[in-house]
């Protein structure tokens, strides 16, 4: 029978078992509340194309969001790419050149329009909501009859001396004699940023990233036409309308997208501005196995620089914890604060990491999901 010192000893034995037992649970990987993504550590560089390239082919670095990247040869294997909406091309009258009527403008700008048709660089899509947007179904109907108005009508004779300003990998869209040898110009080929589109209209406030349509295609292209034309009554609808959809003023559903078509076809019947088309931004990850990730998330509009990205890339090396290795090609240049700062590129791919809102843009539509949490309903049957 064992003495009274042994049993002693033993009961102590038992609470140190007990009270390693217990610390090891609380320091396991399970917790009340699971982190929103994997990496446990995020770096962000600013870094040239060409500095990207040699690094996502050297698995050191793990996406690049920026400009296109060019490889030397072909794009190596273990790189991958996705696309999203990167900018709309649009043709504008010059302000300080008025065109004598609503006609004329649209005489100059339909012939700009329609001579882009079919080339490089861009994709021809003369409507403001494009196959990008999650609403595009509500208006693919009215897309395809204004394209197929537009290459249906007979050719016009451009007008005499027409001068056609464009820059960068815009001005192989214009005629080379169209060209402005000086700085008149009758007209401009211009480029909008989808995605800065969206960030010139969110705020974080209340949980929301934004307005609730922020994605919406309807939104964008009052966000890009509201000045297309200088008819009165017009212009007055078109508040009207956006008024109405902003503070849900319709019956149902019906109304509601009927609304949108009825707002977006207004829009475009004015000619001091025209969407001709718009480009797709390619952003590249890589995948190299086992210093690559995986289960890439992005928005159909920002890309990967977007909420859903540091919530779903999951690092092969590290299955819960790890370093994500980021490069982008802009340099900070905002306000570091939640409400009023952070819409800069740096500062929006800042913000997806440390900000925590309740909800966020879902990935390829116009609603929204709940963040960390999944909205689960009971099943009475059951």
């Amino acid at each position: 029978m064992p003495s009274p010192k042994v049993k002693r000893l033993c009961v102590l034995v038992v609470l140190a078992l007990l009270l390693v037992t217990l610390s090891v649970a609380r320091g396991g990987h399970e917790m009340p509340v699971y982190p929103s993504y994997y990496p446990h550590e995020v770096a962000i560089e600013t870094m040239p194309s060409e500095r990207a390239a040699d690094l996502l082919g050297d698995a050191k670095l793990h996406a690049y969001l920026g400009a296109e990247l060019r490889f030397p040869g072909a794009v190596p294997p273990s790189i991958r790419v996705v696309e999203s909406l990167g900018s709309f091309v649009i043709v504008r009258i010059n302000p300080a050149r008025m065109v004598q009527d609503e006609r004329s403008a649209c005489a100059v700008v339909e012939t700009i329009v329609r001579d882009m048709a079919g080339k490089g660089g861009f994709v021809f899509h003369p409507y403001p909501v494009t196959p990008l947007h999650g609403d595009y179904l509500y208006h693919v109907d009215q897309a395809e009859a204004e394209k197929t108005r537009l290459l249906g009508a007979p050719a016009a004779l451009p007008p005499r001396n027409l001068m056609v300003r464009a820059g960068g990998m815009l001005a192989s869209l214009v005629r080379s004699e169209w060209r402005p040898q000086g700085p008149d110009w009758d007209a401009a080929v211009e480029e909008i940023g989808a995605a800065e589109l969206v960030a010139a209209s969110r705020v974080s406030v209340n949980g929301w990233l934004g307005p609730a349509w922020v994605k919406a295609g309807w939104f964008h292209a009052e966000r890009i036409l509201d000045d297309a034309t200088d008819d009165a009554e017009a212009r007055h609808r078109i508040q009207a309308m956006v008024q109405r959809l902003e503070t849900g003023d319709y019956r149902d559903t019906v109304e509601r997208v009927n609304l949108e078509r009825e707002l977006v076809a207004t829009l475009t019947g004015g000619c001091r501005k025209r969407v001709a088309g718009y480009t797709v931004k390619r952003e590249y990850f890589s995948t190299e196995f086992t210093d690559g990730i995986e289960n890439i998330g992005f928005d159909s509009i920002g890309g990967l620089n977007s909420p859903i990205f540091l919530r779903t890339a999951k690092l092969k090396d590290f299955p819960w914890n790890g370093w994500l290795m980021l490069g982008i090609d802009a340099r900070p240049d905002a306000a570091w604060n939640p409400i009023a700062g952070f819409n800069d590129e740096f500062g929006r791919l800042v913000w997806s990491g440390i900000g925590d809102p309740a909800l966020f843009p879902t990935p390829y539509d116009t609603r929204w999901m709940l963040n960390r949490i999944a909205d689960v309903r009971s099943n009475a049957g059951r």
